[in-house]
């Protein structure tokens, strides 16, 4: 491991102005590769304390024996530079999107006497005309098969065409009239080339006036009383219309775009691609790459770009490309890629209308994809073994944990705050025995803190000590890890009740989290399950105790399942507290407050965290709040002032107030895990707790 101030260039060296470096190894070889508009600033971050860094960029730093760099006249030529050395020296640390599949193209080679239609993959030809990409091969076969009988274009190998030729005998779909056969000469080079320029110009969107032209021939035949070649045409017509309606027009004005959507975690990152020609998706194509550098959803973009038209010029470059979000700066890449079209580029988010509508279905996809990559990973056996036994070695556990349990803690600003808790078995989701709990600040019989100051490290606490009570009451009570056969049950062997215990407890947070469930353990007396806490920023795995975390690989299978145990508690976690936030937003006073829709009632929530609050505000303070002006403050203080807040329900036994209870939730204020065992009467698959 080298020492990043071994090789430090001093600031006078470096020129601040735009240009390109290289990071190279001991070995000479170029492992990084970036640009910057001022070399000098660029170049001084990586030169920081280790650290600040982050471990992607510093194992990159202490990988790299030495930095160059080469200065350039505008953040243009930085753009081509740096793209022209990333595909040179093809540096591991730089973002790679790796091809999710190879996506094929449908292609009419008109540098040939006799243009081909086929499908085609790998590098562009010149001289070929292309279309797509489209998803599957299957889908540009039976695109042509419908287009064959109106647009007879050769689609025969060479082999096949020069047999035929030699023969005079022309293959099967000249027979059918699904070829021209020019092999045999029954159609000249020229009027073959013509009938390719047609199917070129149809595939190419321009299908309004041939259709009308198709239209007008068949009506002359009808009128000249040529029937059979009006019926031909009509049959013609049919079959472009049904090869139309495969491609459904999702844009107006036959507009011509590129949309690229990106879904991205800590790891990795997806990107999915829409080609729209003519208003209809043409194709559409989708990568995954690791993260091994802190890059924003900007840099993905660009790098998305670069990879994307770095070697396409012309038409293959659409007019507008639209993205989630834009490179900063912005300017340079929009100008390369109007040097790559000929002409200009519109590179920009879409806000509002069709484009943001057909946008939010990209990012769907690219959402998908990610998850479906990952689940790739998570089902095959071989893989989950060897992520247990990761996740135990690197735990330093005696076996490997073939149960987890993770938890994690939900809240809006204080406001109802919830907790998750998901199992995972043999490394695969049993959703079956996820749990939901409202926090309410106390464990059993014993308050622990009231609503104000509520926090993450607490409502841990809370939750840990909640759900392991119910363990140790359960086995105190069933007896049932010592009554052997009885306490299992006949279909699968399992423990009858919930009070089965995990190996590991994973809680999202870090050092305090951690802390929080340890202590929760050790005043329940139990010293037997392990647990750690994952941290989102670094993805960094924290033991209690430890004044430093364990960084596992990137690569490792273990962490990837830490991370999917996690990710799936978060997203329990959060779908129950946004449950329970809609109901508080449904009896809202502000329902009442004319022209105040959803969006600024949460703005509203959102800014001042809670309904009391927003109350006791000034109208002054409500001014504050984006898109609320002075009239509408004024609405919502006289609505509010109006609507008084009902009075709490208290609890006679006790004289504690309570919430309103949930149908199917149990009555945390007596007992709040009363629900945790299979037997109870209320326990169902994600009750609240």
């Amino acid at each position: 491991m080298a020492d990043p101030s071994s090789y430090r260039p001093s600031p006078g060296q470096i020129p601040d102005s735009p240009g390109v470096y290289k990071f190279r190894d001991e070995h000479r070889r170029v492992i990084y590769v970036g640009k910057a508009k001022s070399l000098r600033q660029r170049l001084a971050n990586y030169f920081q304390d280790l650290a600040g860094l982050h471990p992607r960029t510093r194992s990159m730093v202490t990988t790299a024996a030495s930095v160059e760099w080469t200065v350039v006249s505008t953040e243009v030529e930085a753009l081509q530079l740096e793209y022209s050395w990333i595909k040179e020296f093809d540096p591991r640390f730089n973002v790679k999107y790796r091809d999710d599949k190879s996506y094929p193209y449908l292609a009419v080679t008109m540098n040939e006497q006799y243009p081909r239609v086929q499908v085609m993959r790998g590098h562009k030809k010149k001289g070929v005309k292309y279309f797509g990409p489209y998803a599957h091969a299957w889908a540009i076969r039976d695109t042509v098969d419908l287009l064959l009988r109106v647009f007879p274009v050769r689609t025969c190998s060479a082999g096949v065409f020069k047999n035929a030729a030699r023969t005079g005998r022309p293959c099967l779909l000249g027979y059918i009239g699904k070829c021209s056969a020019p092999c045999v000469e029954r159609i000249t080079a020229e009027d073959h080339r013509e009938l390719a320029e047609d199917f070129s110009d149809f595939m190419a969107g321009r299908t309004g006036t041939y259709l009308r032209r198709l239209e007008r021939q068949m009506t002359d035949a009808a009128e000249e009383m040529e029937y059979e070649r009006a019926a031909r045409l009509r049959d013609d017509i049919e079959a472009l219309k049904k090869a139309m309606e495969k491609n459904a027009v999702v844009l107006a004005d036959a507009t011509d775009a590129d949309l690229i959507a990106v879904a991205e975690d800590e790891l990795e990152a997806a990107v999915q691609i829409f080609h729209v020609r003519g208003g209809r998706v043409r194709g559409q194509r989708g990568w995954v790459t690791d993260k091994v550098e802190a890059v924003t959803t900007g840099d993905l973009v660009e790098h998305a770009l670069q990879q994307l038209y770095g070697e396409e010029t012309g038409d293959s470059v659409p007019k507008e490309v639209l993205v989630p979000a834009l490179p900063d700066p912005v300017e340079p890449v929009q100008e390369w890629l109007t040097g790559r079209r000929g002409s200009n580029v519109s590179l920009r988010i879409p806000q509002r209308g069709d484009k943001k509508a057909l946008m939010e279905t990209v990012q769907r996809n690219a959402q998908q994809s990610l998850v479906l990559h990952k689940t790739k990973r998570a089902s095959d056996l071989t893989t989950r073994s060897r992520a247990l036994e990761e996740i135990a070695e690197a735990l330093d556990l005696d076996s490997a944990p073939l149960r987890i349990e993770c938890y994690d803690i939900s809240h809006l600003q204080g406001d109802d705050v919830v907790a998750s808790m998901v199992v995972f078995e043999d490394g695969l989701a049993r959703k079956s025995e996820y749990r939901r709990f409202q926090v309410k600040g106390r464990v059993g019989d014993t308050q622990v803190w009231h609503g104000e100051g509520q926090d993450d490290v607490r409502s841990m606490h809370e939750v840990i000590a909640r759900r392991f009570r119910r363990y140790l009451a359960e086995k105190e009570r069933t007896g049932e890890w010592a009554e052997g056969e009885d306490a299992f049950t006949e279909e699968d062997g399992r423990p009858k009740r919930f009070a089965y215990p995990p190996q590991l407890v994973v809680v999202d947070g870090g050092q305090p989290q951690v802390a929080a469930a340890r202590r929760a353990l050790d005043e329940l007396g139990i010293d037997d399950i392990a647990v750690c806490g994952l941290a989102k920023r670094l993805e960094e795995v924290w033991l209690p105790g430890e004044d430093d975390p364990v960084v596992l690989p990137r690569t490792s299978e273990g962490l990837y399942l830490l991370q999917r145990v996690r990710d799936e508690a978060h997203r329990f976690a959060i779908t129950y507290q946004r449950t329970k936030r809609a109901k508080r937003f449904r009896a809202s006073p502000l329902d009442d407050v004319p022209g105040l829709g959803d969006t600024r009632k949460q703005a509203l929530l959102k800014h001042f965290g809670s309904l009391k609050k927003l109350r006791a505000a000034t109208i002054d303070q409500i001014c504050e709040v984006p898109g609320i002006g002075r009239k509408t403050a004024e609405t919502i203080a006289a609505a509010l002032a109006q609507a008084a807040p009902a009075a709490p329900a208290v609890n006679t036994a006790t004289g504690e107030i309570m919430e309103d209870e949930e149908p199917g939730t149990t009555d945390t204020s007596v007992e709040p895990v009363a629900a945790f065992t299979a037997g109870h009467p209320d326990r169902r698959r994600g009750q609240e707790t």
